[in-house]
C-alpha cells in the first residue's frame, strides 16, 4: 500500500487528548488519526457522511455513554408503526407517505444497529464483556 505524508497543524491541546487516547489503546497516534480521517473521507454516497462522523465520533465518548449508545433502540412505537407499514406493503401497498415514512423508518433503524454494533465493537476493546446479549437491550428511564 503507498502512504501519502500530509502535515498538518492541531491545537496542543488536541494533540495531548489523541496522544492520550492512543497510549490507552496501545497505538500509536499516527495510527489513531489514520483511523478516524478514514472514519470520516468523503464518500461518493454523501448521505453517509453523517452516519460515518457519527460512528467515528462513538470512539471518543466515555463508557456509560458508549453502553447507552450499544442500548440504543427504536421506541414501541417507531417498530409497532413500520411493522404495520410492512404488513400493509404486503397486503396492498403502500402510499407515497407511507413509502417515505417506511423507508426514514427503516434508514433509521439500520443506522440504530451501526451504531449499536460499534458501539459493542469499542467496549469490547475496552475489555468489557459483550456476549450476552441481554445486557443490551435498552435501559428503561424511571425518572
Amino acid at each position: 500500500m503507498s502512504v501519502q505524508t500530509v502535515t498538518f497543524d492541531i491545537p496542543r491541546g488536541l494533540y495531548e487528548q489523541i496522544k492520550r487516547a492512543a497510549e490507552k489503546k496501545h497505538r500509536t497516534v499516527n495510527d489513531l488519526l489514520v483511523e478516524a480521517v478514514t472514519a470520516v473521507a468523503p464518500v461518493i454516497d454523501t448521505n453517509a457522511i453523517p452516519l460515518q462522523t457519527a460512528l467515528a465520533q462513538l470512539t471518543y465518548l466515555n463508557d456509560a455513554a458508549l453502553w447507552q449508545a450499544a442500548r440504543a433502540a427504536l421506541s414501541a412505537e417507531q417498530r409497532d408503526r413500520m411493522a404495520a407499514l410492512h404488513d400493509k406493503q404486503q397486503r396492498e401497498g403502500l402510499t407515497a407517505e407511507e413509502q417515505t415514512e417506511e423507508k426514514a423508518l427503516l434508514k433509521y433503524y439500520r443506522e440504530t444497529l451501526l451504531i449499536r454494533a460499534q458501539a459493542a465493537v469499542l467496549l469490547k476493546q475496552r475489555n468489557y464483556d459483550v456476549s450476552d446479549p441481554t445486557q443490551f437491550h435498552p435501559v428503561k428511564n424511571y425518572s
